[in-house]
């Protein structure tokens, strides 16, 4: 049962992670029928991203409105973080405006787990440094589930730059917890070996990793996180990693593709790839926000239950 705060996928267990996965289905529902309901009505959303977002932020504040909450968007280039208030007052000060749940992205590792401390608005984590990116993983889970029959011994490629994704490590944590096995495929200078000690495979000839598999996940070159010299180019980068239809068929026949975004499109992934048949990369958009759905409406009943008990 999650509890007050959504910080990262690693230390959720197997339970919390079936227990959202159902609620977003009940969410999907609302998305595809009237989508609007009253389930947070009186309750307030607030996003405070400090670093861009455009999937993400949207789809909080989509989750929020379908379900008859208040929202607010903190824009942190126009806040009173760029005349030098802390962090901590910051969302202090967003919570004394009664708050129910905020919603942050930041480039620090740990940064949502130093406002939780600080809190008593629940926090959810939407992307901190090079840590986590539950809400992503979570959606990705979900559309995993929605295609294959179970995740035990199901077969997932993640594809890219390992070292500096965030949705990686989460899509990590939470597949080993439902029993899939991980693989992980990149240039050495992007994919650690020290990788393979969580209890997943490490590869570095992309045709290997993609044999027999039934997900394959492209992810983004985050040239912004890097140094340069990891990789010569991304014409060296497609050559060797890039998923092509033709690496695809290397997979099973049922496997799908899919993608965090944005895409760039002939470099991670070939525009004919993307576009395919067995690409579910928008359905993973409709699903971020049914996942994000559930996240508010399980913390919000959360505090209910302890506001009640107190």
């Amino acid at each position: 049962m999650i509890k007050k705060d959504v910080l990262g996928i690693r230390d959720m267990s197997k339970e919390d992670l079936i227990e959202i996965l159902d609620t977003a289905k009940e969410m999907k529902k609302i998305i595809e029928g009237e989508k609007i309901s009253d389930i947070l009505k009186g309750k307030t959303i607030i996003t405070i991203f400090f670093e861009p977002s455009t999937r993400t932020r949207l789809s909080f504040e989509m989750a929020a409105k379908y379900l008859g909450a208040h929202f607010g968007n903190i824009e942190t280039k126009t806040s009173s973080v760029v005349k030098g208030e802390s962090l901590i007052d910051t969302v202090r000060t967003v919570e004394r405006m009664k708050a129910d749940v905020i919603i942050t992205r930041h480039n620090m590792s740990g940064a949502p787990h130093l406002m939780a401390k600080y809190l008593n608005a629940s926090i959810i984590n939407a992307g901190d440094g090079l840590n986590e990116h539950p809400t992503q993983a979570l959606l990705d889970l979900m559309t995993i589930g929605e295609k294959k029959e179970s995740f035990k011994g199901l077969k997932v490629v993640i594809i890219g730059d390992i070292v500096h994704s965030r949705v990686a490590r989460s899509n990590m944590w939470g597949l080993l917890k439902l029993g899939a096995e991980v693989r992980l495929a990149g240039p050495a200078t992007l994919l650690p070996k020290t990788f393979e000690k969580l209890g997943v495979k490490v590869y570095y000839d992309i045709n290997k990793a993609i044999n027999g598999v039934d997900v394959v996940m492209g992810l983004r070159i985050q040239l912004e996180r890097q140094k340069s010299g990891l990789f010569p180019s991304k014409d060296e980068f497609v050559r060797y990693f890039g998923i092509t239809s033709e690496r695809m068929r290397l997979a099973k026949k049922d496997a799908i593709l899919m993608h965090p975004g944005p895409i760039n499109r002939n470099v991670e992934i070939s525009s004919e790839a993307a576009n395919s048949g067995y690409s579910v990369i928008e359905e993973q958009v409709t699903n971020g926000v049914a996942v994000r759905m559930a996240l508010l409406k399980l913390l919000c009943e959360r505090r209910k239950n302890n506001e009640n008990n107190y």
